[in-house]
């Protein structure tokens, strides 16, 4: 008789305590990576097997690019312990794959094969994929012309606000003049300014420039402005007693100091320039992402004006994304302060 028979636990109870190798690697499985790969398993398989009510495109292509995604997962989960920091990443973002997947799902089902929201209004996930891999030259050349115009646009009207909103807080006398010019520009629609820009500016181009310039540079101006002067003057001061002159003052303690308001400027004439970028694009131009949501919403090919929308969307939030990676390196001496 075995030592946990005399002790009185059971051959049975002995071997559940010990357990298989297999049960004591379980609790180790990424759990969201096993979901996650079940969602997107179930997208695939919707997408497979049940037929199209109307005829889209690309539904092999989206069954297979699915499952391929629910076999990323699955691998994953087994994997995700031994994956360091990125684990951390894969940990905090799991309940989001898990919706998604689910989401693709119910967005297929509910379109293409049950028909409940109608075409053209409303297009399944592989018609997006199918204009993506049918219309893909077109998209990429105006994600070009979008990318020069709002490059443009948006660092010419950074540059100025910024020297503006400078100005504005340092000099009495400029902000006596320029501060009740800008507000009362600054409430208007940049939208609202393009009977002036025809008049103004020789071609439409120029003017879908302006119009990007002056939705970013507007609140650039406003929040470098607010910036400098709330820098403290006891800092003035001390640079003053050490021989500091009007130049040292304005680039080494104005401007540092003003950064955490100019980074919030940025953010939010990013937003603007994007919201302004799709009506300076539909003033005449012959390509980009504005100019294509125009052309297909004209000819009611919605699941191209949703493609545009969704790389639209993308390109955003990777600059979001990038101007926060910004922000966070030049102003890292603000880490135990603030």
């Amino acid at each position: 008789m075995s030592d946990a028979v005399q002790g009185g636990i059971s051959p049975e109870r002995e071997h559940v305590a010990r357990g298989p190798a297999a049960l004591r690697y379980l609790p180790s499985i990424w759990r969201d990576g096993l979901l996650a790969a079940g969602t997107w398993a179930a997208a695939a398989a919707i997408t497979a097997a049940l037929p199209d009510k109307i005829t889209w495109g690309a539904t092999e292509l989206f069954a297979i690019a699915t499952g391929v995604i629910a076999l990323v997962f699955l691998g994953l989960a087994l994997v995700q312990p031994h994956l360091g920091r990125s684990a951390a990443t894969l940990r905090h973002y799991g309940p989001w794959f898990i919706v998604l997947g689910l989401w693709i799902a119910l967005w297929e089902l509910t379109t293409a094969k049950l028909g409940w929201l109608p075409k053209p209004f409303f297009s399944p996930p592989q018609g997006l994929l199918h204009v993506y891999v049918t219309d893909w030259q077109r998209l990429l050349v105006c994600v070009g012309y979008t990318a020069r115009l709002w490059g443009l646009g948006f660092f010419s009207g950074v540059a100025v606000g910024f020297i503006a909103g400078v100005g504005l807080g340092w000099s009495k006398r400029f902000a006596y003049w320029g501060m009740p010019v800008l507000k009362l520009i600054g409430p208007v629609p940049a939208s609202a300014w393009i009977p002036c820009t025809f008049f103004i500016f020789p071609s439409t181009f120029h003017a879908s420039i302006f119009l990007v310039a002056l939705a970013s540079g507007i609140p650039v101006a406003i929040l470098t402005a607010a910036g400098v002067g709330q820098v403290n003057r006891a800092y003035y001061d001390v640079a003053r007693t050490l021989g500091a002159d009007n130049r040292y003052l304005i680039f080494n303690i104005a401007i540092p100091a003003s950064l955490p308001n100019v980074f919030v400027g940025l953010f939010m004439g990013l937003y603007y320039s994007f919201a302004v970028l799709v009506v300076a694009e539909m003033l005449g131009a012959k390509f980009g992402l504005g100019w294509y949501l125009q052309f297909n919403t004209a000819y009611s090919a919605y699941a191209n004006v949703y493609a545009a929308l969704i790389i639209m969307a993308l390109i955003c939030a990777g600059l979001v994304r990038l101007q926060f990676i910004v922000r966070d390196r030049l102003l890292d001496w603000q880490k135990g302060i603030l």
